[in-house]
C-alpha cells in the first residue's frame, strides 16, 4: 500500500499511478478512492468551474474487480450516458484514454449523496415529507425516461441519490451498470445493494424486466419515507394509499406488482392528492 498527495488532497493505492493527466483539468480538492468498481473519482476547481473526474486504472484498495475489468467498464458508461441524458442526470462531458488507463469527466453537482454509508443519509431520512416526495418524484420520473429508451437500472440504490439541501434539487448519478433490453440474470446475485435488489437478480437465469426496476422503486419509497427493509406500516410517514402502492411494489412474485413503470408512477401520481390533503 501507498500514499498519494495530489494538491494537498491523499488517498491510498495498492501500487503508484501517474496523475499527471489532473492538471489538466484543475488543482483537486477531493477524493474518492473507497469504490469497490475500482474507480477513482476527484473533484477539482479550476479558474471557471468544479469539475468531477471518474477515471480506471489504477490499483485501488477496495476494488473487486481487475485493473482491466475496471478500464473496460469505465469505457462502457460513454454510451450509457449518452443515451440516457436527461436534466436530472449528471453530465458527461469528456471521456478519453489516459496513460495506464481511461478517463471520464463530469460537470460537478454541488450536492450531497444519500448513500447509506454516507453520513448525509440521515439528513435525507429527516427532511419534510413534501421534499422527500418532491425527491422521490424525480426518480420515478428519471426512470420513466429510462424505460422509454429500452433501458433496465442495474445497481440503482440510494448512493445514486444526490440532492442540493439549499437549491433541494435532486440528481442521478452512477448510472453504469444500466443495461439494454433484454438483460439476463448471468451472475446469480448481480451487482446491486441487497436493500433494493429484487428476487430475481439473485436468480441465475432470471430475466431482470422493468418490473424488476417497479421493486427497486418501491423500496426505494420504503427507504425515503420509512422502514427500509422493515417494511411495516408503523415506520411508514406517508399516508395508507402510498403504503400499498408501495408494498405492492415489492412483492416477491413479479406477477404480483405493477407490471410497467408507467402504471406504477401513474399508480403512485394519483395517490399523492391524497397525501397532500392529509
Amino acid at each position: 500500500m501507498i500514499k498519494k498527495i495530489v494538491d494537498d488532497v491523499s488517498f491510498e493505492l495498492k501500487e503508484d499511478f501517474d496523475f499527471d493527466f489532473l492538471s489538466e483539468y484543475g488543482k483537486v480538492f477531493t477524493v474518492f478512492d473507497k469504490q469497490d468498481s475500482g474507480h477513482l473519482c476527484f473533484g477539482v476547481q479550476n479558474k471557471n468551474k468544479k469539475l468531477f473526474l471518474k477515471m480506471a486504472g489504477a490499483a485501488t484498495l477496495e476494488r473487486n474487480a481487475s485493473i482491466e475489468e475496471a478500464i473496460a467498464r469505465l469505457k462502457s458508461t460513454v454510451s450509457i450516458y449518452e443515451d440516457l441524458r436527461y436534466p436530472n442526470l449528471i453530465e458527461m462531458i469528456d471521456h478519453k484514454e489516459i496513460k495506464g488507463g481511461y478517463l471520464t469527466v463530469f460537470d460537478w453537482f454541488d450536492g450531497e449523496c444519500m448513500g447509506k454509508q454516507y453520513d448525509s443519509f440521515d439528513k435525507f431520512i429527516a427532511l419534510p415529507i413534501e421534499k422527500k416526495l418532491n425527491i422521490y418524484k424525480e426518480i420515478l420520473l428519471f426512470h420513466l425516461h429510462v424505460s422509454k429508451l429500452g433501458y433496465i437500472a442495474i445497481d440503482f440504490y440510494d448512493g445514486c441519490i444526490m440532492y442540493n439541501f439549499t437549491t433541494q434539487q435532486t440528481m442521478i448519478c452512477d448510472v453504469e451498470f444500466y443495461s439494454k433490453k433484454p438483460v439476463m440474470n448471468t451472475m446469480g446475485r448481480m451487482w446491486g445493494s441487497s436493500r433494493y435488489m429484487s428476487p430475481e437478480e439473485f436468480q441465475l437465469g432470471a430475466q431482470i424486466d422493468e418490473r424488476s426496476n417497479v421493486f427497486q422503486m418501491g423500496a426505494a419509497a420504503f427507504q425515503l419515507f420509512g422502514g427500509g427493509v422493515e417494511r411495516s406500516f408503523d415506520n411508514w410517514q406517508a399516508n395508507a394509499k402510498l403504503y400499498s402502492i408501495a408494498l405492492k411494489a415489492v412483492s416477491l412474485e413479479k406477477g404480483d406488482r405493477y407490471q410497467t413503470m408507467d402504471e406504477y408512477f401513474e399508480t403512485w401520481n394519483n395517490a399523492i392528492k391524497g397525501q397532500i390533503s392529509m
